[in-house]
């Protein structure tokens, strides 16, 4: 693999970071502000959005600027929202400091994925798309358990501080490493959109909201969850985070070298069985054994769909993938933010911290369903031509026989 993935998983590593450690510090934040923890939830819902809207917004004024450069401001945009949150007098500055550093994410991984594909053989995409990719997921090994860790410490503050400080270190990494490649000639705006009129692609961004949208509605709460529900003490959650951590890192490398050789079947499996281990944490939750083996199975099964999803996008918005690419990104953060706010909703209502878990288990089975009508269209699609081609070619058998 080319060493300028490596400078794109530093990238990835730091964003990682700053979007997942909101989680395991949700109880400090809501603390210190005064409000509740659905209301501090919206630190990961606002952020989610940001990046769904963010990733095509920043991706189109980047249309015009090479992809080394573009990879670079975005990692600018994104320590300055982390600098903002660190330093937030109010709540409401903090959610405007998370907004402004999820406008680097979507963008980031979107063309990265792109940069990534194009420096490997085709028969690696997925694995180079899966490298980036680790840096997101190692972020959630030692990233944020340390994050995590200072934040109960020595206070959140210090932790976005320290988060802008690796910002500083992706930026230094793209600097050196990533070489500069030039834009695609010929590849307008047009064309970039002219992707969304596939149909796979949108089923593929579909199956992305709702799979990872599965994932997020347990482990935005996974702090009150365990503390509450499974007895946890509040230190727990920083090794409860290593564990989620360290299933991301495996479902990513392995889903990301499994949908090289068949993608498809791939996302079957993870995304039926990520949907019938989210409900069965409604029970698992209730012991710290079983919690933190099924903690661990979310975060492996979940990130097992990212290559293959973005491979898939990739896949079909061919000639013109960066826009798409992006878009994908801020799929996965439309199904965080919807999970969220899900998640805040049943645990308001009354319905208790495990709550959470049976909205993420609908959500991943309406992926599954999504990923076999998308296989089933493709097969169809696929059909359809060679019947075209039979009408014909019986035509010309029959007026030879004729003929003769």
């Amino acid at each position: 693999m080319p060493l300028a993935l490596l400078a794109l998983a530093i990238g990835a590593f730091g964003i990682g970071t700053t979007e997942f450690v909101i989680m395991g510090l949700l109880p400090e934040v809501a603390s210190d502000y005064g409000v509740s923890i659905p209301t501090a939830g919206f630190l990961v819902t606002g952020y989610a959005l940001g990046v769904m809207f963010g990733a095509p917004l920043m991706t189109v004024l980047g249309t015009k600027i090479p992809r080394k450069r573009m990879l670079m401001l975005l990692m600018g945009l994104f320590i300055v929202g982390n600098l903002l949150s660190a330093v937030a007098p109010a709540f409401s500055v903090m959610l405007i400091g998370r907004v402004v550093a999820s406008l680097a994410h979507g963008a980031f991984f979107g063309i990265g994925s792109v940069v990534a594909a194009d420096l490997v053989a085709p028969h690696k995409k997925a694995g180079a798309i899966a490298m980036m990719f680790t840096g997101l997921t190692v972020a959630n090994v030692v990233g944020v358990p340390l994050g995590t860790l200072i934040g109960q410490s020595a206070g959140w503050r210090v932790t976005f501080a320290v988060v802008a400080a690796l910002g500083v270190v992706g930026l230094a990494g793209v600097a050196k490493l990533v070489p500069d490649v030039p834009k695609p000639e010929g590849v307008r705006l047009r064309h970039e959109l002219a992707a969304f009129t596939n149909v796979q692609v949108l089923l593929a961004m579909a199956m992305t909201v709702l799979g990872f949208g599965g994932v997020f509605a347990a482990i935005t709460y996974i702090a009150p969850m365990m503390t509450h529900v499974a007895g946890f003490a509040d230190g727990s959650v920083t090794w409860l985070l290593v564990l989620f951590g360290l299933g991301m890192v495996g479902g990513n490398l392995v889903g990301g070298k499994l949908a090289d050789r068949a993608l498809m079947p791939m996302l079957y499996i993870s995304l039926g069985a990520l949907a019938v281990v989210l409900a069965l944490f409604t029970l698992t939750a209730h012991d710290k054994i079983a919690s933190a083996v099924t903690v661990f199975l979310i975060g492996a099964l979940g990130f097992a769909t990212v290559p293959p999803l973005q491979k898939r996008v990739l896949d079909h918005a061919h000639g013109a993938p960066t826009l798409a690419s992006a878009v994908n990104i801020g799929a996965f953060n439309l199904g965080n933010a919807l999970s969220a706010w899900l998640g805040g909703v049943v645990i308001a209502a009354g319905l208790g911290y495990t709550a959470p878990n049976w909205v993420g288990a609908v959500l991943a089975a309406a992926a599954l369903l999504l990923a076999v009508l998308s296989s089933a269209l493709e097969r169809r699609q696929s059909a359809a031509p060679a019947a075209d081609e039979a009408v014909p070619a019986a035509a010309e058998r029959g007026a030879a026989a004729v003929h003769h």
